[in-house]
Order: structure tokens, then sequence, then C-alpha cells
């Protein structure tokens, strides 16, 4: 059903409703205590069911971008953590195929519903990062993807006539994937985060993280924290974005004792002990993904998808779009930049 002009009705008719704002009095007021009983029920917190409603309606968007050398599990994660085949399985390359020259980017859209919500779910693909000879620069063509997303975004906002709902193809959120050699991090995981844990909020997973012991994982784990921490790189949840006691408590913990989150990804389904669990099956036993005492993963999916999802968004509308937004229009003499369709909509507005 159509709904647009009668809402507009609606709308016009509050707007007479409302009465002038009044002068504040000048004696201050005593504050009353709201007594419930006094004043009975009032019905504030529907709010947050209506919120919940509109929500539901619309859907929402979420874009997660992985990178890393091929052959590190990110597909197979991927499809893990949502449960359903969301990233390409590419099983290796066969003899025709051609590793890729440089880095390609490859964006895959997907619609998952569960209990009702509804989320629009991109998976951002990297293949032939980190896989040449000379991986120098190789981190360009995804910062300029990312990029990119913005740009289109901030061209929509200034547009004249522009949507009310933006599509949103920003990055929410970028899965970088190490190598689980227990030495330390390679040049190119150090110059990759450091030039785009400005641009997007980044995720260190340590993968296939079942071909060490749980030794060398902790002292592995210990050793990339350092590492970042000394080369001043920022990873998601940032430090300066806590925005109060609660979130910083709960955000230090993830910081300092869980990241980055050593994991094993797996699409298959085992029997243990009459359950069906997702698993990989090695010599001595079956690698049960979502089981703590055998590796991260269901820490990961906690973080990205149960507590931090709508936080990763925020983060990047508020902080990593704001700042590339304010850059642009500092660039443009503090105007929106003109492209040839906002020209073509000032003149006929005009």
């Amino acid at each position: 059903p159509h709904v647009g002009p009668v809402e507009s009705k609606n709308e016009a008719a509050m707007s007479e409703l409302v009465p002038e704002a009044r002068q504040k009095p000048v004696v201050p007021m005593k504050p009353m205590g709201i007594n419930a009983s006094l004043l009975g029920y009032i019905g504030i917190d529907t709010i947050i069911e209506q919120m919940r409603k509109k929500t539901m309606k619309t859907g929402f968007d979420f874009n997660i971008m992985v990178v890393g050398q091929s052959g590190l599990g990110k597909s197979t994660l991927v499809n893990t953590l949502f449960k359903s085949q969301v990233s390409r399985k590419s099983s290796g390359w066969n003899r025709e195929e051609k590793i890729p020259k440089t880095v390609e980017i490859k964006a895959i859209g997907h619609v998952i519903e569960e209990g009702g919500v509804k989320m629009k779910l991109t998976v951002i693909d990297t293949p032939g990062f980190g896989d040449q000879i000379n991986n120098e620069n190789c981190w360009e063509p995804i910062e300029k993807y990312i990029n990119e997303q913005y740009e289109k975004f901030l061209k929509e906002e200034v547009n004249i006539a522009r949507k009310k709902r933006i599509p949103d193809t920003r990055v929410h959120c970028c899965l970088y994937f190490i190598s689980p050699t227990g030495h330390s991090l390679r040049p190119l995981d150090l110059e990759f985060m450091k030039h785009l844990s400005k641009v997007v909020n980044i995720i260190p997973v340590i993968a296939k993280a079942d071909t060490m012991t749980l030794e060398e994982k902790t002292e592995f784990k210990q050793r990339v924290r350092k590492e970042l921490e000394v080369n001043g790189i920022e990873f998601y949840p940032q430090k300066e974005f806590d925005e109060d006691l609660e979130d910083k408590t709960e955000n230090d913990k993830i910081r300092q004792e869980s990241m980055p989150f050593a994991v094993v990804g797996s699409d298959k389904e085992y029997q243990v002990n009459g359950k069906r669990v997702l698993g990989r099956k090695t010599p001595w036993g079956i690698i049960e993904v979502e089981n703590l005492t055998h590796c991260e993963f269901a820490l990961l999916r906690d973080f990205v998808i149960r507590t931090h999802l709508q936080d990763l968004k925020e983060v990047t509308h508020n902080i990593h779009y704001e700042t590339y937004r304010a850059k642009r229009l500092n660039d443009n003499g503090g105007l929106p930049p003109m492209t040839v369709e906002t020209e073509e909509n000032h003149e006929s507005n005009l």
C-alpha cells in the first residue's frame, strides 16, 4: 500500500496543532521526582518497540570485507560466520585460471533473514592480495574501493533531491587474516593495517589456528598485539571511541585478551556425542568450530554479530565516513562536490 501522501497530510495537520513555544517561567520549578503511582503509566518505553518496528520494516545493510593471502580460509570463515554459502568457494585454482595479477575486488550481496530480521549482507572479497612476489602497495586498490564507497554516499547525500534512504555500500568491517606463522607479522601486514586502520574498522584474525599448539597460539597472539602497539596501529574497537566506562571495560577486555581472534572456520557438519557440530576432521579428532576450548571462532562471531554489529556501522558512519566527508568538503573550499548530476538538478531547481 502506498503511504506517502497520507503521512505528509498527517504531518501537516500535526504541525498546525503544535502550539508556539512559550517563554520559560522566571522562577525555576522544583524538579518533581516522577512518581509512577501519582502519574500513572505514560508509555515512554514504547519508543523502543516503535523503533524496532521501523527497523524491521526497512531491514539493514552490513558490508564485510575479507583481506589476506589466498589459502587462509577466508571464504570458509565468512560462510561459517553466517552459516550459509555467502562467500565464493575457490577450491584452489584450476590450471587454466591464473592467479590474479593485481588485487581484484569482488562484492557479493545476499539477503539473510532470521527471526523476522532482514539483513542485506555484502561480502567483499579481495583475491590476489599478498599473493605476488612483489606486494608493494597492494593495499592501494582496497583503500581506493573503500573511499569510492564513501564518495558514492557523499554524492547521494549532497544531492538537492536526495533519497530518504541512501543505499549504504560503505565497508563496515574488514577482517584482516594473519598467517599462523608463529613468528611475527610480515611487513605487508603492518603496512596494510597502518594505512587502512584510518579509513575502515579493521579486526585482525589469526587464520587456521589449528596449525598451532595452544602455547604457540597464546604466544603468537601476544606478539601480534605487541607489534600492533609498537607500530601505533589501532584496530577496532578503537580506544578513543569508547563512549562510557561500561564500553571501555568491555572493549578493554576484548583488546587485551581476545584480539586478534585465533580462529578455525568450517562449513562441514559432524556428529559429536550425539550432537551435530560444525567442525574440521583431523587424524586425532574433530576440531569443533564453536567450542571455545578448541578455537575462538564463537568469540569472533559474538563480537562481530551479537554485540558490536550496530557499533561497527556507527563508527563507520560517525568517524570514518565523517573524516572522509570533512576532508572532501574542505578540499572543495567548504562546498559539496559538484557533479554533473548535481549541476543539472541545481539548474532545473532554479
